[in-house]
């Protein structure tokens, strides 16, 4: 088994190490701004009469479409980054879903914008207006609670682990995680060829938080090989728990969808300071 560990950890830690280096993060910073310019480029060309043929078939003749796309496109740089945290502590990956969830709400908010007529108009939009501040003042509450979690975080006791037991406990999870990746990156090549198809198709990464789920539950399992304690057990599944919450808020219709992602942030957190204050010494 030591020989499959260090092998997982060959190819994930060059594959992190490079993911998170800073120079990429700014190349990176630089396509999304060129992205979003294209964007608006191609949808006014299509607009022009420019673009025409089955080819462009699914390019938009609203330019509110582009800022839904680029928000698209750092949420899925978002969901990478996720991936690479799965090694790290169980409450650092919930805490990263938090993120990805604010991001998702206001995705939403400017995906409403979509529906609106150019120039934009209030008479006849009203609903969508509510959406909007719906999705945006949930994003930002959900965004408070997120900084709550993580000052919580920072008085929470880690049970400690042999060092063989948590250099295997890490390597099964960088094991995870790279398949995670392939999966991700599967799902995303399959949305992409669907829309240049012009098939309809849900969004992936819906269906790929319903994978992390599954995901989490099996790190729960696994966790519990190398910390079999009831108190490892129930903080691990408490914060599965309010993965799936999330889960659920994000198939919810509006306004019920930020009283989900709250009531997951809620759960988080006192989970967070019941587990560290009560059980913190035991």
């Amino acid at each position: 088994m030591n020989f499959l560990y260090e092998k997982i950890t060959f190819i994930f830690d060059p594959l992190h190490h490079f993911w998170e280096h800073e120079k990429l993060s700014r190349k990176i910073s630089i396509m999304l701004v060129l992205f979003f310019v294209l964007s608006l480029l191609a949808i006014e060309a299509k607009r022009l009469g420019i673009l025409t043929g089955p080819l462009f078939s699914f390019v938009p003749t609203n330019h509110f479409y582009a800022i839904s796309a680029a928000f698209t496109v750092v949420l899925i740089l978002e969901v990478i980054s996720l991936v690479f945290t799965l090694p790290c502590s169980f409450s650092r990956s919930v805490g990263k879903q938090f993120e990805i969830l604010s991001l998702i709400l206001l995705r939403n908010a400017f995906k409403e914008l979509s529906k609106f007529p150019e120039p934009l108009t209030f008479h006849g939009n009203q609903e969508a207006v509510l959406r909007i501040l719906s999705d945006g003042f949930g994003a930002l509450l959900v965004f408070g609670l997120l900084g709550c979690y993580y000052l919580v975080q920072t008085k929470a006791a880690e049970k400690a682990m042999r060092p063989t037991d948590l250099y295997a406990f890490v390597a099964a999870k960088k094991g995870i995680a790279l398949t995670l990746l392939g999966i991700f990156i599967y799902m995303g090549l399959h949305s992409l060829t669907a829309t240049l198809a012009g098939r309809e198709h849900t969004d992936f990464l819906h269906q790929f938080y319903t994978v992390l789920i599954l995901t989490d539950i099996l790190l729960v399992l696994i966790s519990q090989c190398f910390q079999p304690s009831f108190y490892a057990v129930f903080r691990n599944s408490g914060f599965a728990l309010s993965t799936l919450i999330i889960r659920i808020a994000l198939a919810a219709p509006p306004y019920y969808n930020v009283l989900l992602g709250l009531a997951a942030a809620i759960f988080a957190i006192l989970l967070t300071l019941t587990s560290s204050r009560l059980f913190g010494k035991k």
